[in-house]
């Protein structure tokens, strides 16, 4: 959610004016509340008749509880501000009494948010609409705690109403938005975040970082929970991991290890305790779990909302298709089947697989790695080589739709867009993975910012880092373990680093087996072809001892 995250609070230009909703003309007499329709956004003209939904809907909620204080915010309670037309109302409680407040509102006949990513039930937003002159009015009451966001959005209110440009920039902002046509709702909220954010700033108003020192918290103890840990080390924090298996790869980086499944709430918040953010490997993530931990205590990023895509396929092809992406033909393929199986079946042989690799920060701000090409083994990326040799406009064009998608979701840190290249040169999302993946492992050594530290400055609402190439080209190869299952010892390392731009990186794994992921080897070089070779002969140096254990 654009709001989500508690904000610090700054100095308050003395001008502001904090005005609740109040019934002039004496009691309202009570309007029908009706269901409630998720749409898509489109923006209209400002509508006078929203003052007097939002006033009517005060005085229902004051005939029952007199002691709250019912302010009307957002767009329609800035007089001639175009926007979607949905009366946002809000009230200040103590966090004890939230669901007091909540169940006279359900009497009241408001309902539970819908979509996909609603407010956590520790910062409610309840909803409803009602008929006006024979128009319908949508609503959105949030039930927000003291010490919350309340404060920021009545500043913001006021900004816009007493400042004309302001007010002006926001409505021009919201048109480039929609372009005069319906969009995703989420897409249209997350799209100002940027823009918004800069207005709080400018008022008192931003989120806190994440200062060094405090702790990651990382879902699944895997290759890429142990590099994001090394890279969160590196920047002064701690890390706290759960995982099934005590010596997982990351437990070497880790300060604390909770032994866990990952489908164990009751794990999932021992790890979250003492956590100031949390984060995960996005292919171990378990639905439930994210939901569970999804209750404002504590912040998740990448966003429960990114994460609960990847685990519905359907879900993940609406969203891309919403977000005017391209997907291949669905005929044929199984139900669960995924976007990257339609278009791997769409392309056949003749495509490009490329991995494109965008981070977002807090602040809406979205950033580009360069595009890499990957190869895979039985759907396992192995080889990546960036930059990819393509005509830069269609590497602009990648990096835009990749960046388009992040801020559709509204994710905070890494998105990986798995595209393909067709061979008449359009572009096909296959999938997404909200966080870091194998395509962009080549970053660490060849950009300025690698994807592990550029993941933890983004979930930790640090600036995002320059990913500028530091060399002409860099390919990375995957070390995978072959034979039977056994005690990984391995061999060969000083072999394969004997080229100066070598870099061996190891994940700890205890056991190999065949096809199990034990390191990778990336190399730099003046070109694409030239870094690929060397890193295939480094890889091809590292072996491990085919000792079998005793049976």
């Amino acid at each position: 959610m654009l709001t989500g995250d508690r904000w610090s609070v700054g100095t308050c230009p003395p001008a502001l004016h904090f005005d609740p909703v109040t019934d002039p003309g004496g009691d309202r007499p009570d309007l029908q509340i009706l269901p409630y329709e998720r749409r898509e956004a489109h923006v209209r003209e400002w509508d006078p008749r929203t003052a007097d939904v939002a006033a009517t809907i005060a005085a229902m909620v004051r005939r029952r509880r007199p002691d709250l204080v019912v302010e009307h915010i957002g767009s329609t309670a800035v007089p001639g501000l175009p926007g979607k037309g949905i009366v946002d109302l809000s009230v200040e409680v103590e966090s004890g009494e939230i669901p007091g407040v909540v169940a006279v509102l359900y009497e009241l006949g408001l309902g539970p948010q819908p979509g996909p990513d609603p407010w956590p039930p520790t910062r409610p937003m309840l909803v409803g609409a009602v008929v006006l002159e024979g128009e319908e009015f949508r609503i959105h009451l949030h039930v927000q705690p003291v010490g919350g966001d309340m404060p920021r959005d009545l500043a913001f209110r006021d900004a816009l109403r007493n400042d004309p440009e302001l007010m002006g920039q926001y409505a021009q902002l919201k048109t480039q938005i929609t372009g005069g046509q319906g969009v995703d709702s989420l897409r249209y909220t997350h799209s100002k975040t940027a823009w918004i954010l800069g207005v709080y700033k400018s008022l008192g108003f931003r989120v806190p970082a994440v200062q060094p020192a405090a702790t990651i918290g990382i879902l699944g103890g895997g290759r890429h929970a142990r590099l994001i840990g090394l890279a969160a080390l590196g920047l002064g924090y701690r890390v706290a991991v759960l995982d099934p298996d005590p010596m997982c790869p990351a437990a070497s980086v880790a300060d604390r290890i909770e032994v866990g499944q990952l489908d164990d709430i009751a794990a999932g918040g021992r790890l979250a305790a003492g956590c100031a953010v949390l984060t995960c490997e996005p292919d171990r993530a378990d639905l439930e779990l994210i939901r569970a931990l999804d209750d404002g205590r504590v912040v998740l990023r990448p966003g429960p909302y990114a994460l609960k895509l990847i685990h519905d396929p359907g879900a993940e092809r609406r969203f891309l298709e919403a977000n005017g992406a391209a997907v291949a033909p669905w005929r044929g393929l199984p139900a669960t089947a995924q976007p990257r199986d339609a278009a791997r079946g769409a392309g056949r042989a003749a495509a490009v697989e490329l991995s494109v690799v965008v981070a977002r920060g807090v602040d809406g701000v979205v950033q580009g790695y360069p595009i890499a090409r990957t190869f895979r083994d039985r759907a396992a990326i192995v080889e990546s080589s960036a930059p990819a040799d393509i005509p830069a406009p269609t590497a602009a064009l990648a990096l835009a739709l990749a960046s388009s998608l992040a801020t559709g979701m509204g994710l905070v840190g890494l998105l990986t867009a798995e595209v393909f290249l067709m061979p008449d040169g359009t572009l096909v999302v296959g999938g997404l993975v909200p966080g870091v993946d194998d395509g962009g492992l080549w970053s660490v050594e060849a950009t300025a910012t690698g994807q592990h530290e550029q993941h933890v400055r983004a979930i930790c609402g640090l600036p995002l880092g320059s990913t500028d190439l530091r060399t002409g080209a860099a390919a990375t190869v995957s070390l995978l373990g072959i034979g039977p299952e056994r005690e990984a010892r391995v061999r060969g390392a000083e072999l394969a680093m004997e080229a100066p731009d070598v870099h061996l990186h190891l994940y700890g794994e205890r056991r190999v087996g065949a096809g199990r992921k034990m390191g990778h080897v990336t190399a730099t070089g003046a070109t694409t072809s030239m870094a690929l070779a060397t890193a295939r002969a480094a890889a091809a140096a590292i072996q491990w001892d085919e000792t079998r254990e005793a049976s």
